[in-house]
């Protein structure tokens, strides 16, 4: 290379440098909103900033893939009000520019030939573990799923990380650092002190544990208490839930109120919290509402003009895809048995006027806990977690409706799991069962909120991509099916890999039985023309 190329590429990498540096700072912003859970103030122009820089830098350096992220976006942005929540659509619409902008944006020096081309920005897991060979196992793996991981190897190191940074979640050994038995709970006892919301703990244990034992673990946090070691696939299962990588949506309240002063404050009480809303006054409005908002709770005045709120009740409850929806009466009346007999006509509790603003979010949150937790036993499936066949296929007809009218594309795409009859009759059904759940796991992890992830049947997925072409859909599932293959399933002493053969196809305007069965006959062409590889349509 002569001197004046060599001068010319360290002129570019430094320009790159400035460019990904400027990149980070948009997505450390958008991850302070995502682990406080809502936007903190002046979230919108702290993002219009940074992004109108991070456009200006790609621009002036020619990084396209930045530029587009950074429009990708700032569009978001431009049609968020200002002064106004964020509401779905455009936390959405951001959150899929963040991960463009993550695609492109990489630290050389997390990313090996061996492992997922993806930055992490989140505050990583703290694993405190005797063992130390086991952490660094553990550590890998989770590098497959989108988690960062330290390992410390003395409680000393663990507590001056913590003072520096809190952790999403630590995991760790009863008895870490030798000495006493509970030498971990110990150490987690200090650390917690330092924080007003306390970190999730996960306690190993190589016994089972005392009552006091576990008592104590559970004040200092404690989360899971196992006993004896768990392989990383089930480990890492844990770890996703107590983390803070996918916030829960708000819920989606409805409110029927005649009166506009109470239906306002109603409506700033559930903003607050939180929560999307839509306020109607006139109840003859609901059933065109219902279907637009789709609520998961409804709130409903007992006394209107033209109808009682246990009459609106009736109708909304002949409806089969609102019977499990919560729905909860306002009202003066202080008669408990007129209380009880309007929670006989369809209703699930009954808040009397004046309303708390405490107490209606409480109600609200566990209702819709509650609410949340009958739909999944509904429609998902009791293994992975994903949707299940019904559910997905009636996902994958509303997002066809939804491309026909917005000229949008969709892609359908059929996965299945390679040899996995043999994997079973080898390693036996727990260890099949547990490749299911952690190529769910991946999936979800990989591929956008906005998609929809189903399990089809066996062995067998089904993803529905909606706003994605079928060559950017093959790109995505390609970059999936090498990591996946990459990724090590430990078993009786050994570990092994396990693939996965894919269709993918875009829809042309056919049915949803046409598209599907037109992905199948792309997944069965993978399956013949040697499995391990993605297929898409013509």
């Amino acid at each position: 290379m002569t001197d004046t190329s060599s001068q010319q590429e360290k002129l570019r990498q430094h320009f790159a440098r400035r460019v990904t540096t400027q990149a980070r700072v948009v997505l450390e912003t958008w991850q302070k909103f995502l682990e406080a859970g809502e936007p903190p103030p002046g979230l919108r122009e702290d993002l219009m900033v940074t992004t109108e820089k991070l456009v200006k830098y790609a621009r002036r350096f020619e990084m396209t893939d930045h530029e587009a992220a950074g429009d990708s976006i700032r569009t978001a942005l431009e049609i968020w009000p200002e002064g106004r929540p964020i509401n779905t659509e455009i936390r959405e619409n951001l959150q899929r520019g963040m991960d463009q902008l993550s695609r492109c944006t990489l630290r050389r020096s997390d990313q090996q030939e061996d492992e997922t081309p993806r930055t992490w920005l989140r505050t990583p897991i703290y694993l405190a573990f005797n063992d130390s060979d086991y952490a660094q196992r553990i550590i890998r793996q989770m590098e497959f799923f989108g988690f960062r991981a330290a390992a410390f190897a003395t409680p000393d190191e663990l507590d001056a990380e913590c003072a520096r940074n809190k952790p999403e979640t630590i995991v760790i050994d009863v008895d870490f650092g030798g000495g006493e038995a509970t030498a971990g709970i110990a150490t987690m006892e200090r650390i917690q002190q330092r924080h007003e919301t306390p970190i999730p703990v996960l306690y190993m244990s190589r016994e089972d544990g005392s009552i006091e034992t576990r008592l104590r673990a559970v004040r200092s946090g404690g989360e899971e208490f196992f006993y004896q070691a768990l392989d990383p696939g089930q480990l890492i299962e844990k770890i996703e839930h107590y983390s803070y990588a996918h916030p829960p949506d708000p819920y989606r309240v409805m409110v029927v109120d005649d009166s506009k002063a109470q239906a306002k404050y109603i409506e700033n009480v559930l903003q607050k919290a939180g929560m999307r809303s839509r306020v109607l006054t006139d109840p003859m409005e609901v059933i065109d509402a219902l279907d637009e908002f789709s609520p998961e709770i409804i709130i409903l005045d007992m006394y209107m003009p033209g109808c009682t709120g246990t009459e609106l009740a009736k109708v909304i409850r002949q409806q089969d895809h609102l019977h499990s929806v919560p729905i909860i009466y306002l009202s003066a009346e202080e008669d408990v048995s007129k209380q009880l007999h309007a929670m006989s006509m369809g209703g699930d509790d009954f808040l009397t006027k004046p309303i708390d603003a405490k107490h209606l979010v409480a109600t609200l949150h566990n209702r819709g806990r509650r609410a949340r937790s009958l739909l999944a036993l509904m429609i998902r499936d009791s293994l992975t977690g994903l949707y299940n066949h019904t559910h997905t296929l009636s996902l994958l007809e509303s997002e066809i409706s939804r491309a026909h009218q917005s000229g949008q594309p969709l892609t359908f795409v059929m996965l299945d799991l390679d040899h996995f009859k043999r994997i079973n009759d080898t390693y036996g059904h727990p260890i099949g069962d547990r490749i299911l759940k952690s190529l769910s796991l991946f999936l979800k992890q990989r591929l956008r909120k906005t998609d929809h992830i189903g399990r089809y049947g066996g062995e067998e997925f089904a993803i529905v991509l909606p706003d994605t072409r079928e060559e950017d859909a093959l790109g995505v599932m390609n970059e999936i099916r090498e990591k996946f293959s990459q990724l090590r399933q430990p078993a009786a002493g050994t570990d092994f890999h396990v693939t996965f053969s894919c269709g993918v196809a875009q829809w042309w305007g056919e049915s949803p039985q046409e598209l599907c069965e037109r992905a199948d006959t792309l997944l069965y062409g993978a399956k013949s023309e040697g499995r391990n590889q993605v297929v898409a349509g013509d």
